[in-house]
């Protein structure tokens, strides 16, 4: 009996550490809300000429519900004027861009670009 009390410490160190590990993981991996922008390069800024990011973007973006946030990234070139773009974000950032077409934005992103 007293081996097992012993333990038990232990054992709940072990638990608390997997479960960070698992809340980790959600964030960082699986976690990825969706938003939305439009380029407006008057919002652009040089930050490096020896990295592939040299340009910095601080831009108003939107989520599938019309929430505003906004979010910086980093790209290898200027991207096109009045381009409309999906974010992948995470807790740290985003994690991949593409560029989408203008129906293709959710209907409450389309009211604060499209009015």
């Amino acid at each position: 009996m007293e081996d097992i009390r012993d333990k038990i410490p232990m054992i709940i160190a072990v638990i608390v550490a997997i479960s960070i590990c698992v809340i980790a993981y959600y964030f960082f991996e699986i976690y990825q809300p969706i938003y939305y922008t439009r380029i407006d390069n008057t919002k652009v800024e040089k930050i490096s000429t020896t990295d592939d990011m040299k340009y910095e973007y601080t831009l108003d973006c939107y989520n599938e519900k019309g929430k505003k946030k906004e979010i910086k990234f980093k790209t290898s070139r200027e991207l096109r004027e009045s381009a409309y773009l999906m974010l992948e974000t995470t807790i740290v950032g985003v994690h991949s861009w593409k560029e989408v077409e203008p129906n293709e934005l959710p209907d409450k992103v389309k009211t604060k670009y499209l009015e």
